[in-house]
């Protein structure tokens, strides 16, 4: 059993309080879905959860150790990071783009070690992409590169595993394709947590929902818990409604409310 707790956790950006005092836990078997307005601090909760900025009060533990003092390979190797708006740039062959998740491990394409070949293969299979394998990866449509870039996580073997937008800019296919796979993931006792926008997704998909807000969380629990209308109201400014069709939560917005813009972080 892997837990991901972030106790008071706070990050400074320069001279803005980011996050402030955050307290939360991640836990296997669960997919957690972060959520909340621009300039929330979803990308920064995210990195810092990572390991990727270093806090400026609190603490990030994994199972109770804290990540500040893992080495880099062995962190890398515990949590899998897929940012947001990767990209491949270089025709490499699918599988050798998969094969670079084995690095924590000291592995390299073409040199892998038995392990790492069927964790290669497995993360391929487990996004569909067997029959692209010896494809160049900047050959495949846009909602393909997502997958290959999300297999190269799932290559990793990491227990817990943050993406942050894995779903963004992709079909409603596609979104679905990767949503169901982070999901599946969940149930095979991986720790999960993704950022999105679309709400209606993610009550969905998501187990638990974390809403953040101006750096601290607002809310999280359920999707019926945390997925109001005056929730909605609150810390995304827009009036909606909220209901059910087919067992799933739907959201719809209707009108936006006056508030103030804040960028993403």
């Amino acid at each position: 059993m892997t837990e991901l707790h972030a106790r008071g956790l706070s990050v400074d950006l320069g001279e803005r309080h980011a996050l402030s005092k955050i307290d939360l836990a991640l836990r296997p078997g669960r997919l957690t879905v972060v959520v909340g307005p621009n300039g929330a601090g979803k990308t920064t909760l995210m990195r810092a959860l990572a390991g990727l900025l270093e806090p400026a009060g609190g603490q990030v533990a994994l199972d109770g150790q804290l990540i500040a003092n893992m080495k880099d390979a062995e962190r890398a190797r515990s949590i899998a990071y897929l940012p947001q708006g990767g990209t491949i740039a270089w025709p490499l062959p699918v599988i050798d783009v998969v094969a670079l998740g084995r690095l924590p491990h000291g592995e390299r394409p073409g040199s892998l070690s038995p392990a790492g070949r069927e964790a290669v293969t497995a993360a391929i299979h487990a996004v569909g992409l067997e029959g692209f394998a010896s494809r160049a990866a900047t050959e495949l449509s846009g909602g393909e590169r997502a997958r290959v870039l999300l297999a190269r996580a799932l290559a990793t073997q990491a227990p817990v595993l943050l993406a942050d937008e894995p779903v963004a800019a992709l079909d409603p296919r596609h979104q679905l394709v990767v949503l169901d796979v982070l999901r599946r993931q969940a149930r095979a006792g991986r720790t999960v947590a993704v950022i999105m926008h679309d709400l209606t997704l993610a009550a969905r998909f998501a187990d638990e929902i974390i809403l953040l807000d101006q750096g601290k969380v607002a809310a999280s629990g359920g999707p019926e818990t945390v997925l109001t209308e005056a929730a909605l109201a609150t810390h995304f400014g827009i009036q909606a409604h909220v209901s059910r069709d087919g067992g799933h939560l739907i959201v719809v917005a209707d009108r936006p409310l006056p508030e103030i813009h804040r960028d993403d972080q």
